[in-house]
């Protein structure tokens, strides 16, 4: 299912560089729709396996193409998540790579009636069809208050840089009254069900990597955050160290999020067409 028509490889060629990642792949779900007439299992739910398997090969090639990096082929024998990192960076993931990826993508694979879920159930309401609904997800995840919340807490966590520096900069946050990224929830009471496993997860991940500096300032972030105010940690504080330290660029957080998505928007959409 990761396999990709190879016109779909000369539009990402085409618009590599051009636009932002995002943009990219929801032109590429729009377009895959056009190459499904052609394949032999054509019912719905073969259609969502195949977009579940073939956004993770789109947000490889997209990053490689505007790179000038060689295309990685899937292969068909690997894991999902081993088989994206292989085909994103051209190397042999650590077992515990592919741990923390997998669990990124199971944890995030659905959250309910979030907004890019809501629009892509009202697409599938008017009886559009299935790659018109997930374009619409698609859409509705690039907008920065949705997906992107991510990439944000990580810019705050370089910017700090150092443990010493985190209540200095958590202070002035407060005092200025400057949105913290990856704390509060509209829904939340308590912290993120999701965040004890990411924080642990991406903790493993910068341990095997040898170099804890980043983690441990975004620990001590959530520290000075809840020193000063009982506000809740969400999914997006720890999700962010976990990528970062998979080596995936920040303006490819949102693709992931959509990579891991796909499977709660596609079982959304299908059941709407039932009922």
């Amino acid at each position: 299912a990761r396999v990709l028509p190879k016109e779909i490889q000369e539009v990402i060629t085409e618009l590599a560089g051009k636009t932002s990642p995002m943009s990219t792949l929801r032109t590429v779900v729009s377009a895959l729709g056009h190459y499904e007439k052609n394949v032999p299992l054509n019912g719905l739910p073969p259609k969502a396996l195949r977009l579940v398997g073939q956004i993770a090969t789109a947000v490889a090639m997209i990053h490689r193409l505007r790179e000038g990096l060689p295309v990685i082929e899937a292969d068909p024998k690997r894991g999902h998540a081993e088989d994206f990192i292989r085909m994103l960076l051209d190397k042999e993931p650590s077992q515990t790579e592919i741990q923390a990826l997998d669990l990124y993508l199971i944890l995030l694979a659905d959250h309910g009636f979030n907004a890019s879920t809501f629009s892509a159930r009202v697409t599938a309401g008017t009886l559009a069809n299935l790659h018109s609904a997930i374009t619409s997800a698609v859409g509705t995840l690039s907008g920065p208050l949705h997906g992107g919340a991510n990439e944000k807490a990580m810019d705050m966590i370089i910017e700090v840089g150092k443990k010493k520096k985190a209540s200095a900069y958590i202070q002035n946050a407060f005092d200025s009254k400057q949105k913290i990224m990856g704390f509060g929830h509209r829904v939340y009471k308590v912290d993120d069900a999701r965040k004890p496993h990411l924080k642990k997860m991406a903790k493993q991940l910068w341990e095997e990597k040898g170099n804890m500096e980043l983690f441990e300032v975004a620990e001590e972030i959530e520290k000075q955050v809840k020193d000063r105010k009982q506000i809740i940690t969400n999914v997006d504080f720890y999700s962010a160290p976990l990528l970062y330290g998979l080596d995936i660029p920040k303006d490819l957080f949102t693709p992931l999020f959509a990579m891991s998505r796909i499977a709660g928007w596609t079982a959304h959409v299908l059941e709407q067409y039932r009922n």
